[in-house]
């Protein structure tokens, strides 16, 4: 079968693939999207129901048309769904799903993408593949060894099926605080983490964290010094749920425990027996696809020249962490970065 051939190849139809799309259609570039998801929505269709964005729906749209408002304070992931489908049916843009990308390797005019689907061929690739489908899972003494249940954040669905148990939770993000919030409020629950968790006041949302990335991100391309990111405020944006988890005495962080053991955890000579562990550890670049340029770092990330792979400037990359742009892995924040990246490729 003969390869499939087009200017630019967006990998990953989330919200990074679509504001990439966005812009290659205003561009007029020929392009096409694959994701490997069956349905719209990227990410956001495999978060815990209960999940909610750090801010109003006006400060979550991408490049060309606002989210909807939310009646209800901020958004839930459902209505991040609902706007993420009808966004790339408004703009018509070209998605092939589900089509997964296995490799990403370079030709002689242009790069070669091997897919459950066929082969393509591109002068431009933009991958978009996003974190949600690598999460971590650290390595700690003791845990093969543990007999009870163990989850991470991306298995998380409801605090119901925990009634009764006593819940490890692991991770001072703001996935672990969210979740602690949640089962605290029916079970009980002890949280550990690395280190003291640090909230942003409790006017602190979204729209400020916006206006830090922008900042930064005007900083860093003017060649000004970085001005830093959210990181100098704090970790853990105090949505209502996590206020009021504060407010019931709920949020009581531990120190990381010294091993898991074969029904709990050891604080020195201290067991403590739970029920099951959620590991709210954190994600990885989901960049399997693009092993084979051989373009990783020692600490996972690429090198990055404005939005290309500095070593091979056919390959953009959009959506990872701020490496990849500041405040790109949010929906407001990669517009930004998408059309950077688009302007480049266009010349």
């Amino acid at each position: 079968m003969e390869p499939s051939t087009t200017g630019v190849l967006v990998i990953g139809g989330g919200q990074a693939g679509l504001a990439a799309g966005y812009y290659l259609r205003r561009a007029q570039v020929p392009f096409v999207i694959l994701d490997a998801s069956t349905g719209p929505g990227g990410a956001w269709p495999r978060t815990w129901p209960s999940l909610r964005l750090f801010s109003p729906a006006d400060y979550a749209r991408l490049p060309g048309w606002p989210m909807p408002p939310w009646h209800d304070g901020f958004p839930p992931a459902s209505h991040v769904v609902d706007y993420l489908a009808r966004y790339e049916e408004r703009y018509q843009l070209p998605i092939e799903r589900p089509t997964y990308v296995r490799s990403v390797t370079a030709g002689a005019d242009g790069l070669i993408v091997g897919t459950t689907r066929g082969e393509w061929h591109a002068q431009h690739v933009i991958s978009a593949t996003g974190t949600w489908t690598h999460p971590f899972w650290p390595a700690y003494p003791g845990a093969r060894a543990y007999r009870g249940r163990q989850l991470h954040t991306v298995h998380y669905r409801a605090p119901d099926e925990f009634t009764g148990q006593h819940v490890l939770v692991v991770g001072g993000g703001n996935s672990g605080a969210q979740i602690v919030a949640e089962l605290s409020a029916i079970t009980r629950t002890t949280w550990a983490t690395h280190r003291p968790p640090r909230y942003l006041p409790d006017d602190v949302d979204g729209r400020v964290l916006f206006q830090l990335a922008t900042r930064r991100a005007i900083a860093l391309e003017s060649g000004q010094p970085d001005p830093g990111g959210i990181s100098g405020l704090g970790d853990i944006v105090m949505v209502p749920e996590v206020r009021a988890a504060r407010d019931r005495g709920d949020l009581r962080p531990q120190p990381m425990f010294d091993a898991l053991t074969r029904d709990g955890a050891r604080w020195g000579t201290t067991e403590t027996p739970v029920d099951a562990i959620i590991w709210s550890t954190g994600f990885r670049p989901a960049l399997d696809h693009l092993r084979p340029l051989r373009l990783r770092e020692h600490d996972g990330t690429i090198t990055m020249t404005g939005t290309r792979a500095a070593r091979e400037p056919r390959l953009h990359l959009l959506g990872y962490g701020d490496w990849t742009g500041p405040g790109s892995a949010t929906i407001l924040g990669v517009g930004r970065t998408a059309r950077a990246s688009v302007a480049s490729i266009v010349g």
